[in-house]
């Protein structure tokens, strides 16, 4: 079966049978290779699609990496900042604070009880136990990881307090306990 103007060509004595074979071959190597980039066409994109599916899976993986190390950094820092600058906790007067919804208590003597009432001192929680540092200290620690912070009482201003308060004349003993 062939082309009816290949037929008229042939017939006319323009071309011959040779040169007709010859233009079949090449229209069919052109098909073939059609074909064939039409099947490359799609592969590539398929390639490159997963070429970009795993670039963006890699650049998770390494965003959550680098967010690990970030996080381990800070926590050897303030592991280093509270190891550097704690206070001895050992004593026979017990100080109870709040950490989240529970009471917990560590013993302190009188002199750093009062120290942790007026805001001197902050109690820091680390590695699961409770530490004593000074509070410039805990602050450091604040900008790192507040959660590390469990207590830091603000240092009162007594001058201004005592203008508005009533009860300014009477004195609370010192030796209250509750």
């Amino acid at each position: 079966m062939s082309n009816p103007l290949q037929e008229q060509l042939r017939k006319a004595g323009l071309v011959n049978d040779k040169q007709l074979k010859k233009a079949q071959k090449e229209q069919r190597k052109e098909r073939q290779r059609a074909a064939e980039n039409k099947g490359t066409d799609a592969e590539k994109a398929r390639i490159q699609q997963a070429q970009a599916e795993k670039a963006a899976r890699d650049r998770e993986l390494n965003l959550q990496k680098k967010e690990a190390e970030e996080r381990k950094a800070l926590a050897a820092q303030i592991r280093q900042l509270v190891e550097a600058n704690r206070q001895p906790a050992d004593g026979e007067v017990a100080y109870n604070f709040a950490d989240g919804g529970t009471v917990k208590r560590i013993y302190v003597d009188e002199a750093m009880r009062k120290r942790i009432a007026q805001g001197q001192i902050a109690i820091v929680k680390l590695d699961g136990k409770y530490e004593l540092v000074p509070a410039d200290i805990a602050e450091r620690i604040a900008a790192r990881d507040a959660s590390c912070v469990v207590l830091k009482n603000v240092p009162s201003r007594t001058g201004e307090e005592n203008r508005d308060d009533p009860y300014a004349a009477y004195q609370v003993p010192d030796d209250l306990m509750w």
